[in-house]
């Protein structure tokens, strides 16, 4: 990992005296109802700061485009003609922005009062700190896990998808992909469902790579803010409600598996791999196309089975 460095930011010199203070970009994709629960909270909850809302729609055909347009017409709409995918649909509205900050909104999300302002001022504060994220909870008030989480080791990522890493109970070896040992302050890694990251930091990183199309590219992207030095950080005392699995559903189609899993195979390859053996990798591989495999065939089973009962 880069030494992490003193830094110094002058927003007004790098973005010009009109830009605003926060770029919020939503990326949306056949998720009208919980977009328009999202986009009502950040109206409702707005920061102090000047900022600016951007909705990227990945050619939902679903009425999202014409809910935008008529109902918050305060919101930039770029209406995609394709599914470019989260990471691509992102960096579209990121390279239009010219705020300080830029916030990564899940459209399954909802804000709280203050939310905002305690984490752009803690930024503020804080020039070390390129990316923050907050506490997550589910619309039943318990814990999101995927809140902050540890960059994945193959123990941890055995514990974590055979659920023994899930116990409060599980050795720290294999529970350490949620990191329990962080209760605020410096982490690895946060979720994408709320990412706000320092733009000069972005400058310096890149944009998420966009050879993800969905899943794991919030990962990627803490893990080279991490090796060029920069902070993430997870901040408890703010909450913002997260209806889990929202947006993709409770049963991944094909695809999303797929994604899902092309998405911990990139990540391997390009961050772990380069440093382990033939072997090992091979190994890594196989567990990940046959976790795939799996995955495919429960989700098969679990869509016939919801088809039955209703």
């Amino acid at each position: 990992m880069a030494e992490a460095r003193s830094r110094t930011h002058s927003p007004a010199a790098a973005h010009g005296p009109d830009s605003p203070v926060l770029d919020v970009v939503v990326v949306s994709y056949r998720s009208r109802d919980l977009l328009e629960s999202c986009l009502a909270s950040l109206r409702e909850h707005a920061p102090d700061a000047s900022y600016a809302v951007y909705v990227v729609d990945n050619a939902s055909d679903d009425g999202t485009v014409e809910l935008v347009r008529s109902g918050f017409p305060e919101v930039e709409l770029i209406a995609s003609e394709r599914n470019l995918g989260f990471a691509a649909a992102n960096n579209v509205a990121i390279r239009r922005g010219r705020g300080r900050y830029m916030l990564a909104l899940n459209p399954d999300t909802r804000l709280a009062a203050g939310a905002l302002d305690t984490l752009v001022r803690l930024m503020d504060e804080r020039p070390e700190i390129g990316m923050c994220g907050c506490r997550l909870v589910r619309e039943d008030g318990s814990f999101d896990h995927a809140s902050k989480r540890s960059f994945p080791t193959i123990a941890g990522a055995i514990g974590h998808f055979l659920r023994v890493g899930r116990s409060a109970r599980a050795p720290q070896r294999l529970a350490q992909y949620r990191a329990p040992e962080v209760e605020g302050g410096p982490v690895d890694a946060v979720n994408g469902a709320f990412m706000l990251m320092r733009r000069a930091a972005l400058d310096e990183v890149g944009l998420f790579d966009e050879g993800f199309w969905m899943y794991m590219e919030d990962l990627d992207l803490c893990y080279r803010f991490h090796e060029a030095g920069w902070t993430t950080w997870y901040e408890p005392s703010v909450t913002v409600t997260h209806v889990k699995a929202g947006t993709s559903g409770p049963i991944r189609n094909a695809r999303l598996n797929y994604a899902f899993h092309y998405g911990m195979y990139r990540f391997y390859r390009k961050h772990v791999a380069p440093g382990r053996s033939p072997l090992t990798n091979g190994l890594v591989y196989g567990g990940i196309a046959a976790k795939l495999a799996v995955s495919l065939v429960r989700a098969e089973l679990r869509r016939a089975l919801a088809q039955r009962v209703r």
